[in-house]
């Protein structure tokens, strides 16, 4: 355990840094699906590679007691943007 006040070491440090810049990505990728819809292609293919070349059919099952199905991934994809869970999965 390091002291409170130290910095990290190099090992947590990119540790840190690789989580900020996959968050930073999240991010962006949300405000794409944001401005131009599920329908754009560019969002299509991030959808597509998130789920290894095919984007699932709905419903979406979640094991979210507030939400337990979406109707589609796009959907889904939306919750998390919009509640900041941009690695929560089903």
């Amino acid at each position: 355990a390091q002291q409170p006040g130290t910095p990290l070491s190099d090992q947590e440090y990119h540790r840190f840094f690789e989580f900020l810049r996959i968050t930073i990505q999240a991010r962006t990728a949300c405000q794409l699906r944001e401005l131009y819809g599920c329908k754009n292609s560019l969002v299509q293919r991030l959808d597509e590679y998130e789920n290894h070349g095919v984007i699932p059919p709905g419903p979406i099952c979640s094991e979210l007691p507030e939400n337990p199905f979406f109707q589609n991934f796009c959907t889904f994809s939306l919750y998390r943007c919009i509640m900041k869970q941009y690695f929560l999965k089903v």
